[in-house]
């Protein structure tokens, strides 16, 4: 708790208005990467507390956000939200609806698992998550689209990394600094989806 309280990304964070620390990762891999653009259609899987909904409205005039998480977020003025599990069908069902046949510019993956304390569990789990938000993006994203998930390294890891890599042309590993040093946590960058 001390570690999270004397964190500076919290006390910024809380200081210029974001709901967690978490905004200033994706900031930090737009400053590099461009990821957000004017007019852009973003999908944010895994949105809760809104973060990175907060960012990409604010990075994205005339654009639209649309976001999906288990757990209850409260309103970002601009955002669709639609609470639910992204691995249930009738969920994911929903949430396609809610895009109403548009395609993304960029879908963002911040999703983990509820931590059983497990670590074998837990990296199972993650990557399953992985997964399933490539096989929406892939789905999902217009021909140039972008696509950006939090990976754990661990079990599993390197083979989806591998699948990535299958489609799409340039998969780039992004370790931002607002990342805690320990953590294992790191975020692909696929660009180039393959036909």
């Amino acid at each position: 708790m001390r570690e999270h309280l004397t964190d500076p990304y919290v006390r910024r964070a809380n200081t210029e208005g974001y709901r967690a620390r978490a905004a200033y990762k994706l900031m930090e891999i737009d400053e590099r990467d461009h990821l957000l653009r004017p007019g852009a259609v973003v999908v944010d899987l895994g949105a809760a507390p809104g973060s990175w909904c907060q960012v990409a409205i604010e990075r994205c005039p005339g654009g639209r956000v649309f976001a999906l998480d288990l757990l209850p977020m409260a309103p970002v003025a601009g955002v669709d939200f639609l609470q639910g599990d992204f691995s249930d069908e009738t969920v994911l069902a929903g949430f396609e609806r809610l895009l109403e046949g548009r395609r993304a510019d960029l879908v963002l993956s911040d999703m983990a698992p509820n931590i059983s304390g497990v670590a074998t569990v837990d990296q199972a789990r993650s990557v399953l998550l992985c997964e399933l938000a490539l096989d929406f993006a892939v789905y999902r994203l217009q021909p140039d689209g972008r696509f950006l998930v939090k990976a754990f390294q661990g079990e599993g890891f390197m083979e989806f990394r591998r699948e990535m890599e299958r489609r799409f042309q340039t998969v780039r590993v992004r370790k931002p600094k607002a990342s805690r040093d320990r953590s294992a946590e790191v975020y692909l960058l696929g660009e180039g989806l393959r036909g």
